[in-house]
This record gives structure tokens, sequence and C-alpha cells, in this order.
């Protein structure tokens, strides 16, 4: 199944299917001829590239220069799953511009709005969300980092972030803090926070196996306005769960990206190279690998899209839906590229070599956005939650 049949799907409307295509061909004449071996370099090069073709509209609302009045979760799931078929980092970049701006767009004034949106969906302003700390990732009612009043019109923000996607080249940051409101995850507000603030430095960059920018920060009694606050006070739990709604599910279509890619070399691979005198593809194990990873790639596909769907067509959450479709996909995808490198041998574990490198790409986003054991957790509860409020209607 490849995506131009997805695209089939009633889904999709004619507008999904023009950008598709659009977005694959500029991506395949444009994506290899970018800088590779510096990261930070890498990375601001396709932001900027992507912003200047047009395909970070996509991150923004049209008043500000964006594709949609609103967040299209299809056509984020598509640009992701295309621009992962091609190319891990420019997913990477591509993500990040959303992800880190959507708490805006969902939660800020309009005077936030107007400061860091349009830029953002040109590519001249790259973006970050940070959340995470040392001891609070997936258990984000465990954040330590404050956020404390300094008069009628400013907070300090004290603490450290870890993590951190864009870390050290963002020129903004989504920031939450514990304000104290109630107690656990009702007492966090969320924050724009510009990189230049002072008592804002960069405590560590971290290094990991699919090379991106990622960072530890801190922040050393760094005061910023009231007014760059998201949301009202103690909103921040729900300013991050509701971006994550939305951005969740495209996690799943960029591990759909990967995997795609690697059915399409592990083809390639079968079709082409020979084994006892005939092609490797004439093998059954060879087919029976084949036949499950066409199998994966389809029911991720189904997963993403129908989350992607279900959102646009005005669902209040996904929760369930969204989690189903990033579990299955990221935790599919792996199976995939790993059949993909048995299938090319010591040429799998060659480094440049295409399924190698998609062999580091995907293990992360097994973990990124909540781990495939949160998900699991996630999909149960709202499925006794389902449960119970379908029970108490029947008393």
């Amino acid at each position: 199944m490849s995506l131009a049949e997805t695209l089939r799907w009633p889904f999709f409307n004619d507008g999904h299917r023009d950008f598709a295509e659009r977005l694959n061909s500029w991506a395949a004449d444009h994506l290899h001829t970018l800088p590779h071996d510096d990261v930070d370099e890498a990375c601001r090069a396709r932001v900027k590239a992507l912003g200047e073709a047009g395909f970070l509209t996509p991150t923004v609302p049209a008043e500000y220069g964006g594709m949609y009045p609103q967040f299209d979760v299809r056509t984020l799931c598509l640009a992701r799953e295309i621009l992962g078929f091609h190319d891990g980092l420019a997913d990477f970049a591509f993500a990040m511009q959303g992800l880190g701006t959507g708490s805006i767009t969902l939660y800020g004034s309009p005077d936030l709005k107007r400061r860091y949106l349009p830029k953002v969906g040109k590519g001249q302003a790259i973006a970050a969300f940070a959340l995470s700390e040392p001891e609070a990732g997936s258990d984000v009612a465990a954040m330590a980092m404050t956020a404390v009043p300094d008069g009628n019109t400013h907070v300090r923000l004290d603490g450290r972030k870890t993590w951190i996607s864009n870390g050290g080249i963002a020129d903004h940051y989504v920031v939450f803090a514990r304000t104290g409101e109630a107690p656990g995850a009702r007492g966090l507000s969320a924050f724009m926070v510009d990189a230049d603030a002072p008592g804002l430095s960069i405590e560590e960059r971290i290094e990991v196996i699919a090379p991106h920018p990622l960072a530890t920060l801190k922040f050393d009694n760094v005061r910023i306005p009231v007014t760059n606050r998201l949301g009202a006070p103690g909103e921040g739990f729900k300013v991050a769960m509701a971006t994550l709604d939305i951005f969740r599910s495209t996690v799943g279509a960029a591990a759909l990206g990967f995997a795609r890619r690697a059915l399409h070399e592990m083809t390639e691979r079968a079709a082409t190279r020979k084994l006892f005198g005939a092609p490797l593809g004439d093998l059954q194990l060879t087919q029976g690998a084949l036949a499950d990873s066409i199998t994966d790639v389809d029911t991720s596909a189904l997963l993403v899209y129908r989350s992607a769907w279900t959102k646009d067509n005005g669902a209040a959450r996904v929760t369930s839906e969204a989690a189903m479709a990033k579990m299955h996909a990221t935790e599919a995808a792996q199976r995939v590229i790993d059949r993909a490198v048995q299938l090319f041998g010591g040429q799998g574990v060659t480094k440049g070599v295409k399924v190698e490198e998609l062999y580091r790409e995907i293990r992360a986003l097994r973990i990124y956005e909540g781990a495939t054991e949160v998900q699991k957790v996630v999909i149960a509860r709202e499925a006794l939650k389902t449960h119970a409020a379908a029970k108490a209607a029947n008393m």
C-alpha cells in the first residue's frame, strides 16, 4: 500500500491530495541538497527551506499566514509522513514548528500570536516546547520548575528542562512551570520565553543515536511579563494536553513515513538481490516478512488517519484515538524497519545505508510524546471511563 493508494481513502479531500503531491515532489528534489553534517546547521537549513517553499503554513492559522483557519491534523500528518519517508531531520524540523507553537495557536493572546506565529510559518524563527524535566517526563504532575510572581506584571522562572528538542537553536520556548494554584497537575501554567531572556542558558547539549538538536535548559531567575502566559493561571496541564492531543497523531504519521520507506527499500532488495541463484523475494520467509510489513504499514495508516479525521471533524478530544495511532504506528514501524535491516544483512547495519539510518530514527519515537507504556495506560483508562459513564447512564 503506497501513500498514493492511501490518499484514495475517504479520510481525504482534493486539497489534501494536492498538498501531498506538491510536498512529495519538492522533498524528492530538494531535501538531498541541504546540509547534513552539522546537526544545528542542517536543522536551521530545513526550517528555512520548508518555510520559503510554503510548507510550514499548516503549522499556523490562516490569520497569521497559515494554510487553514485552524489546525488540519490530516495535513500535519501527511506532511510528517512524507518528510519522514524522505528525511528524518526534515520531519523533525516541521514537527517542532508545529508543536513549539501549537500552544500559542490554541491559548495565546492576540498579541502573542502576532509576535510569534508569522515568523514560524515562514521559517524565520525556530520554535520549541519545554515540558520535560529531569524528574518529570511522562509524569507531568511531578514538575518542579517554578514561576513565582514578581509584582503584578511579571513572574520569575527557576528550574531545569531537559530532553528539549531544538534546545540550543530555538528562538523561543513554550515553557511549563509550577504556579501553585492547586496540587499536582492543576497547579501548572504555560509561558512564552524568548531564547535570549536573561538567566536562560543551555546547560548541556544532549547527543542521541539519531542526531537532532536536543538540550537541557537552565532557568535562573528568568523574569518575563505575565502577559506571556498561555491560557489562565493553573491551566498549564490543560494547555499541554490539548497541544499533544493534536500532535500525538503526527508522531504516528512520522513513524508511518519511516515504515513506508523501509518497506520500499525492503521490496527493492527482495526483487533485485540474488540468493542461491534466484531473487531473494522467491523465498517464502522473505515473502512472509514482506506480508507482515505491508500489513503493519496499512494498519498504521488506518489508525493515524482515523485519528486525524476524527479531530478534523469536530471531536473535542481524540485522546484514545491518538494514543492508539501513536502506539501502534511507532511499534509497527520498529518491526518493519528491523525486518528491513535483517533482509539487508551486513549492509543493514552499515552507516550510510538508508535502513540503518531508519533503525536509529525510529527508536526515539516509541518514547517521546508519551512512551508506548504510557499510551497503553491512556487507552485503558479512556475505555474504563467510557464504561463507567455508560453504566451510570443506564442506572
